[in-house]
């Protein structure tokens, strides 16, 4: 036996199903698989993105290294003078001290000009198997700064002596 408070409560149980049925404002599966593809391939292109840019700072460290490395080669052969440098007979070498491994090369054209000459230094190195290289062009003074204090040294001792 129902009383009309049960049968109250059966009619709005009722009524409330078929508001639930009939109410269809929800997506459909197929709106859901395409939101999903989409949102797999934006996730696929930010992971490529940062993984080449990861890749490419990577890369751009090593020529700041290559160019520091240039730099320190340019540096001792001004100081011990190009002359001194071609005589000694290496016009290639390695860095031994980095990694990956870099490998450095001298040229050096006399001018036409006393004592100035042209010296490119090329570095090369290898990442991931491709070869990159650095290469600097600058002129030096043939003469050197070791030669120079060895020279204002005779000067002084010269000048002690009388």
């Amino acid at each position: 036996m129902l009383t009309s408070n049960s049968r109250l409560r059966e009619f709005k149980f009722k009524n409330i199903m078929t508001k639930i049925r009939n109410n269809k404002s929800g997506f459909t599966l197929i709106e859901v698989l395409v939101a999903t593809l989409i949102l797999c391939g934006a996730v696929l292109v930010l992971g490529a993105i940062s993984t080449r840019s990861l890749s490419q700072t990577k890369l751009n460290r090593q020529y700041e290294a290559a160019m520091s490395l240039a730099d320190k080669q340019l540096t001792m052969i001004d100081y011990m003078g190009v002359e001194r440098f071609v005589e000694m007979g290496r016009p290639e070498g390695v860095f031994e001290e980095t990694e990956p491994e870099y490998r450095w090369e001298v040229v050096t054209e006399s001018l036409d000009s006393d004592y100035l000459y042209k010296v490119t230094v090329t570095v090369r190195w290898l990442f991931r198997n491709r070869p990159y290289s650095v290469s600097v062009d600058t002129m030096i003074n043939g003469i050197g700064l070791l030669i120079e204090e060895e020279q204002d040294e005779e000067t002084e001792q010269q000048e002690q002596r009388r």
